[in-house]
């Protein structure tokens, strides 16, 4: 199997799983989470922006391909002339559209499709963070990526599934094993394949999720696994968790759960 079958089978593996104990999929998965994506575009500190903002050159004009709440997409525009935002999630493009009218930021165009039904002009700079792992299809998509880029292709993905801390306790409460999505160590053969040779900069690894509270935790992890009140799976998590849980920094985390490190893969594309 090649790695892009290696890729989709991998994909189409944990959706069915994630499907059936889901039930029916939601229209808008981030409808719950969208407002937590929003950041303020002037922060100080924020590793990934200034990793990014660092290969930009002033002036160019940029394509955020699943830009979300526009936690990346309107801090870079204050660097880039224009950007132009691809996001198929409605909450998140509100999100995004609300954030830049606070923030005054005027350069930035919002496209409410996925990126493979998007009508977009190319740009010199394509960034696509954490999204390609449920990318079933992903010859095409990181084609059209490549494609629509005349300088640089930026993609920021995890070394590990983006949900692996919680694996174990999807075990013990499911019973069964949980099926990775395909990250980092899948996502170099694809390129591979399509005859790309990128240029791959770790960053500082990201601390394991932190809670508020119990409850908070409980909550979340609940959603994450697809556990719903009154169940008896949410009795396993209960339990599961009493075992697991300990405030730790100020908050409560995971006990075992590992760091997850970011990467930025990189490739110039020579189609200015």
């Amino acid at each position: 199997m090649s790695a892009i079958e290696t890729w989709g089978e991998m994909v189409r593996v944990e959706h069915a799983q994630s499907d059936r104990m889901r039930g029916e999929r939601p229209t808008d998965h981030w409808t719950r989470y969208a407002a937590g994506f929003k950041a303020d575009p002037r922060r100080q500190g924020d590793a990934l922006v200034e990793a990014l903002r660092s290969r930009l050159v002033p002036g160019e004009t940029l394509l955020d391909v699943g830009a979300g709440g526009g936690r990346l997409a309107l801090p870079l525009a204050l660097t880039c002339s224009a950007v132009t935002a691809v996001e198929p999630s409605p909450s998140m493009c509100s999100v995004l559209r609300e954030t830049a009218l606070e923030y005054h930021i005027d350069n930035v165009s919002v496209v409410e499709a996925a990126w493979p039904e998007a009508s977009v002009e190319r740009a010199d700079v394509v960034l696509c963070s954490h999204v390609v792992y449920v990318i079933e299809n992903i010859e095409p998509f990181v084609r059209k990526m490549h494609g629509h880029a005349r300088r640089l292709v930026l993609a920021v993905v995890f070394q590990s599934p983006p949900q692996s801390q919680l694996y174990a306790l999807w075990e013990r409460v499911h019973g069964e094993k949980r099926h990775g999505l395909p990250s980092l160590p899948q996502f170099l053969p694809v390129l591979e394949e399509l005859g790309i040779r990128p240029e791959v900069t770790e960053l500082e690894p990201q601390a394991p999720m932190t809670f508020d509270s119990f409850e908070a935790a409980q909550d979340s992890i609940a959603r994450r696994i697809y556990v719903n009140p009154g169940t008896p799976a949410m009795t396993r998590l209960q339990c599961v968790l009493q075992e697991s849980l300990r405030q730790r920094d100020g908050g409560w985390q995971i006990e075992g759960a590992q760091p997850s490190r970011p990467c930025i893969v990189a490739w110039e594309t020579a189609s200015g």
